[in-house]
C-alpha cells in the first residue's frame, strides 16, 4: 500500500500538478491539505475521472483536507473533535478514514505565527487535542498512519540552518515536545526509518530568495506510523519534483510504501 501527503496550497490552483503527479507517481492515497475550497466546489468529476475517490472537508480561503484514494468499499470516515481558535469561526483542520485496513489521520497542524502569540498557545492547544484524540484512535487501530503538514520540524537536522531558526516558530522547544507526545503514543517517524539520498531533505521552502534553488528548507511534513506498519514500511521519501514546477505550492509530496 503506497500512502502520501501533500500540501498543496489551494487544490484549484494545483489541481492539474496534482493530477500529473499521479498520473506519474499513482499512489493507493493521497492526503491533501490546505486545499482552500468549499466542498460544493470541490473538484469532484475531475478527480474520478483520474480514476481516484474523494472525501473533503473544506472552507473557502484557507485550510481544507482531503483524501484521494483508489479502491471500493470498507471506508470509514471522522472528522476528530478539535479546538476552534479563540478568535471564533470553524476551521477544517482534520480528517481520518480507514481504507485497505488502515486508520489514515490527516492532519493541516496550526501554524502558530510567532512563539508566543495567542496563535502559538492555540496551537499547542490544538495538538494537546489531537494528541487525546489519537490515544484513542490507536486503541482500536493497530495500522494507523499520521500524516500531513505539522508545521513542525522533528530536530536539527531538518532544518536548512539550524541557528538561524532555532526558537523560532516551526522549531521551538515546546512544539517539538508536542510532538514528542504524539510519537510518545507509540508512533514512528517512518522518513527516518531510511537512509536518504542526501543530508539536508527536506519538504517545504520559502518562495522568495530563491530558497528551493538553494535547497533552504524545513522538513515539516510528516508521515507517522505505529509499530506494526513501521515494521512493514518499505520506504518513505520526498519528492521534490512537483516544487520544480511552474507555479508550485511550496510544500511537495512525502511518499511511503508498506508490505
Amino acid at each position: 500500500m503506497k500512502i502520501a501527503s501533500w500540501n498543496v496550497n489551494g487544490l484549484r490552483a494545483r489541481l492539474a500538478h496534482v493530477l500529473k503527479w499521479l498520473k506519474t507517481s499513482p499512489v493507493d492515497l493521497l492526503a491533501l491539505q490546505e486545499t482552500k475550497v468549499q466542498d460544493q466546489d470541490f473538484p469532484l468529476a475531475e478527480i474520478e475521472a483520474a480514476g481516484y475517490h474523494a472525501v473533503f472537508s473544506g472552507q473557502k480561503s484557507y485550510n481544507g483536507v482531503a483524501f484521494l484514494y483508489r479502491g471500493e468499499g470498507g471506508a470509514t470516515v471522522a472528522e476528530p473533535p478539535l479546538p476552534q481558535p479563540p478568535s471564533g469561526g470553524e476551521q477544517k483542520r482534520a480528517l481520518a478514514m480507514t481504507a485497505g485496513g488502515v486508520r489514515v489521520v490527516n492532519l493541516y497542524v496550526v501554524n502558530g505565527k510567532e512563539v508566543g502569540c495567542e496563535a502559538y498557545a492555540y496551537k499547542l492547544q490544538w495538538l494537546a487535542a489531537v494528541r487525546d484524540f489519537l490515544a484513542s484512535e490507536l486503541t482500536r487501530f493497530p495500522d494507523t498512519v499520521v500524516l500531513g503538514d505539522f508545521n513542525i520540524t522533528p530536530g536539527d537536522g531538518d532544518v536548512h540552518d539550524p541557528q538561524q531558526w532555532r526558537g523560532r516558530i516551526l522549531c521551538s522547544d515546546a512544539e517539538r515536545a508536542a510532538l514528542e507526545s504524539l510519537l510518545a503514543l507509540g508512533l514512528v517517524d517512518a522518513f527516518r526509518l531510511f537512509e536518504q539520498p542526501q543530508d539536508k531533505t527536506f519538504s517545504w521552502w520559502d518562495y522568495r530568495r530563491g530558497d528551493f534553488e538553494h535547497n533552504r528548507g524545513l522538513r515539516i511534513d510528516l508521515l507517522l506510523a505505529t509499530t506494526p506498519l513501521a515494521e512493514r514500511c518499505l520506504e518513505c521519501a520526498v519528492d521534490p519534483t512537483p516544487r520544480s514546477w511552474d507555479r508550485p505550492s511550496d510544500h511537495t509530496p512525502v511518499v511511503a510504501e508498506f508490505a
